[in-house]
């Protein structure tokens, strides 16, 4: 690699290290706002009493009135899960992506760190030389068979 290509590539990193950097900053500032937004969700939930409902039909049922009319069955009570507004879902869904490209970015630096390349490299050399010794065994011991079948004939 020549200079240009150097200069370039600490350009493009420096570049993705600021991109990076700006992400976390606005993550980290949504995250304080998010905090106390919890913060007074909990404090107005203390306030109030929690009130659950009664069912509406407390009759009890007995196996004898099969015949009889059907009884209603009770009122169940179900909760209606709360809609979470776009600024929400936009955190919810870039804090996601954020912690992927971390753990990604994490990885490939390892995978390519100095350490791991000579490892790898040592490993790769030991691995031909097996082969290499491999294949010439086995070359001999065919030609000693080439051999023995020539001297038997």
């Amino acid at each position: 690699m020549n200079v240009e290509q150097i200069w370039l590539v600490v350009a493009a990193g420096g570049a993705v290290a600021l991109v990076l950097l700006v992400a976390c900053a606005l993550l980290w500032r949504n995250s304080r706002r998010l905090t106390a937004r919890l913060v007074e969700l909990e404090a107005g939930m203390a306030t109030r009493a929690p009130s659950m409902p009664e069912p509406a039909d407390t009759a009890t049922y007995v196996i004898t009135a099969i015949g009889d009319e059907q009884p209603a069955e009770p009122q169940q009570v179900t909760a209606v899960p709360a809609r979470i507004d776009g600024k929400l879902f936009a955190d919810i869904v870039a804090r996601e992506s954020v912690i992927k490209a971390a753990g990604l970015a994490h990885g490939l630096r390892r995978a390519l760190s100095a350490e791991n390349r000579n490892r790898i490299r040592f490993e790769m050399k030991r691995e031909v030389k097996r082969s290499r010794r491999q294949r010439r065994a086995d070359l001999k011991a065919a030609l000693r068979q080439f051999q023995a079948r020539e001297d038997a004939a």
